[in-house]
């Protein structure tokens, strides 16, 4: 799939919960493909401290306007002054779209998409794609508490959301993987993206259910296009750049997984 750098004009910048915002910029063109799973890499301006790319999720795509949507959690200065990001003023450079995709499933198949954290962006997106594609996603979403959650009104214009907290404060108390509707529910497949703990317990409890799952990877990402080799992940088939040959990953090519 052909790559492009191009400066998207920012049209909006959403403050969510704590240090969670969603930016929105919109391309003078016409939007390439983009698949559910790909990511961008941002250039960020006016930090000095910041010299590499910030590699972010596309958390959102409206053909209609042109405009890709990024959730973003600040995490250092290169993220901190994404969030200062004005609109209709400023612009932000973007190399995308980057990496593989999610395999939609098919008519019939009972899906579910989890996620924790800023780790579900990608499932938006995801969850849109599917629902256009006639199947009804349902959204398994943990948090660290009621403070924390994200976009969930969101998600629930595309299906059913069951909620998690660690403190209980909003929903199920506990993780994704002690919510009823993953444990009690065999799902045709299971789409996960969050910190890696949680991807790991949901993939050994698919594993053992024969449930088909797929993970998005967060690696450390300097190049985007698998030349810097800093973002390797071991496989059944040997070292691979989550780059390029991810993020998205079945669970059972993952020696992570595997060898646990």
């Amino acid at each position: 799939m052909k790559k492009r750098i191009e400066d998207l004009v920012v049209t909006g910048n959403r403050r969510l919960a704590e240090s969670f915002f969603v930016i929105e910029a919109t391309s003078a063109g016409v939007l390439p493909e983009i698949l559910p799973g790909q990511f961008v890499q941002a250039l960020v301006t006016e930090s000095p401290s910041t010299f590499l790319r910030r590699p972010l999720s596309i958390h959102d795509v409206d053909r209609t306007s042109n405009t890709i949507s990024l959730l973003v959690q600040i995490a250092g200065p290169g993220t901190e002054r994404l969030s200062r990001l004005v609109p209709g003023v400023d612009k932000i450079n973007l190399l995308f779209p980057l990496g593989n995709s999610f395999t939609l499933p098919s008519k019939g198949q009972r899906v579910l998409l989890t996620g924790g954290g800023c780790g579900m962006a990608p499932l938006l997106y995801l969850g849109r794609k599917i629902s256009e594609s006639g199947v009804e996603p349902q959204f398994a979403l943990g948090f660290r508490n009621r403070s924390r959650i994200l976009e969930h009104n969101e998600f629930r214009k595309l299906g059913t959301v069951h909620l998690a907290t660690e403190d209980g404060s909003e929903g199920h108390k506990g993780f994704v993987t002690d919510l009823p509707v993953f444990r009690e529910n065999d799902w045709d497949r299971v789409y996960c993206c969050g910190p890696e703990p949680m991807m790991k317990a949901v993939a050994a409890s698919c594993r053992e259910r024969n449930i088909a799952c797929e993970v998005s990877l967060e690696n450390l990402m300097a190049c985007g296009m698998g030349i810097c080799l800093c973002c390797i992940v071991p496989t059944n088939a040997g070292n691979l750049c989550s780059c390029t040959d991810g993020p998205v990953f079945n669970i059972n090519d993952l020696k992570w997984q595997t060898s646990e």
